[in-house]
């Protein structure tokens, strides 16, 4: 079972589950969590191979759909799910293959496509850290070489007492491809979606609409003025809003 952070207390309104993004955890979501717990149980996880979860040698998004199928079950669901990047790619396909548990979905700055970036080279910095000797994280962040953007939140996972990363690395390195595709799943899911956008951000694309429209036929669009594809870290508020009124509707 995967990691949970909890905030709230059950209500007679549908729980919401938070999926994060890649080297993201629950953690990431506090704010906006605890926030929109005022009137529903709101329970954030740390995704496979990620923060407090367990580890697993397989990391690909029918897998992690299951895993989120497993949360929403035990909890008696169903639940509204929101997913960020990878976290938005396997609610989708939770969504496609067990419509029954989803009420309402949002997908947060990501589309059901393949993109062809790659995230291995953030990988590759965060294993140039010796955990055998590094004694702060500063003194990480030197060794690592990444990108002055990124560090900071690749750190989050830096566990100095334990001497490890909260990640998976070599799980993540070998699903890379997996995570930056998309699964060819049978089925769609006729529930409401909500395609939240980061105004800044090019991850989902005009192009895109039609495999959106196809697969989630009540999709709507939106976007986060001034946002990138971190809309919740970037515009906090305008993001816990937009959901807030999508999910309230």
């Amino acid at each position: 079972m995967l990691n949970i952070l909890r905030h709230g207390t059950p209500t007679d309104r549908p729980a919401l589950l938070i999926a994060h993004g890649l080297f993201g955890s629950a953690r990431n979501w506090g704010v906006i969590a605890r926030r929109l717990s005022d009137g529903r149980e709101v329970l954030a996880v740390d995704m496979r191979n990620h923060g407090e979860s367990p580890h697993d040698p397989v990391h690909d998004y029918p897998s992690m759909a299951r895993d989120l199928a497993e949360v929403i079950e035990a909890q008696g669901g169903p639940m509204d799910v929101l997913g960020h990047s990878m976290g938005g790619k396997a609610a989708m396909v939770l969504a496609l293959t067990r419509p029954g548990l989803v009420r309402r979905l949002v997908a947060l700055d990501i589309a059901p496509v393949g993109y062809a970036h790659t995230q291995l080279p953030a990988i590759a910095a965060m294993r140039r850290v010796d955990l055998a000797t590094v004694g702060s994280r500063s003194e990480a962040e030197a060794r690592m070489g990444a990108d002055p953007a990124i560090a900071p939140f690749l750190l989050q996972s830096l566990d100095l007492q334990g001497r490890r990363w909260r990640l998976n690395l070599d799980a993540l390195e070998a699903g890379m491809d997996a995570v930056i595709g998309f699964p060819e799943v049978a089925g769609r899911f006729d529930g409401p979606t909500l395609f939240l956008s980061g105004e800044l951000s090019t991850y989902v694309r005009p192009e895109h609409r039609a495999r959106i429209k196809a697969l989630f036929p009540g999709a709507r669009f939106a976007r986060v003025k001034g946002a990138g594809h971190w809309v919740h870290a970037d515009r906090p508020r305008e993001t816990e809003a937009a959901v807030r009124a999508f999910l309230d509707a």
